[in-house]
């Protein structure tokens, strides 16, 4: 599962989602990806179940580069604990994705393999997406 080594503070504000993506809105790598039209909040267990899926189908061929890094920590308090008593412990970690960022990218496998790979990582994203093609 993905998570910084080391962060400068244990705990984040949690900030507002509003806007498009301004950095990581163009393929750099590979041929072919996957852009986010929504805004959310992805956790490290998505991402990691949109990369599994992706190498499953792909096998060895290829490449796979994910452009996202879950880097905000997000707290929470145990049950039945009362109001007070400061912040909660880190649960999990998430990744600030804003509509126009590319998730992932493929390169080095055909146009119908890549296409397949990435329908099966968009299944896993709890957001809409959209198939990109670097011409």
């Amino acid at each position: 599962m993905l998570s910084p080594k080391k962060t400068r503070f244990r705990k984040q504000h949690r900030g507002r989602m509003n806007g498009i993506s301004n950095r990581g809105n163009y393929l750099c790598f590979g041929k072919y990806a996957l852009k986010a039209l929504e805004p959310t909040w992805m956790t490290a267990s998505q991402i990691e179940a949109g990369r599994k899926a992706m190498i499953q189908y792909i096998h060895r061929g290829g490449k796979i580069w994910i452009r996202i890094f879950p880097d905000k920590p997000i707290t929470g308090k145990p049950m039945e604990t009362r109001m007070g008593s400061g912040k909660g412990v880190t649960k999990y970690w998430v990744s600030v994705v804003k509509p126009g960022r590319i998730l992932y990218e493929i390169g080095g496998v055909s146009k119908t393999i890549a296409i397949l790979a990435i329908k099966k990582a968009a299944k896993k994203m709890p957001i809409q997406t959209k198939f990109i093609i670097n011409e």
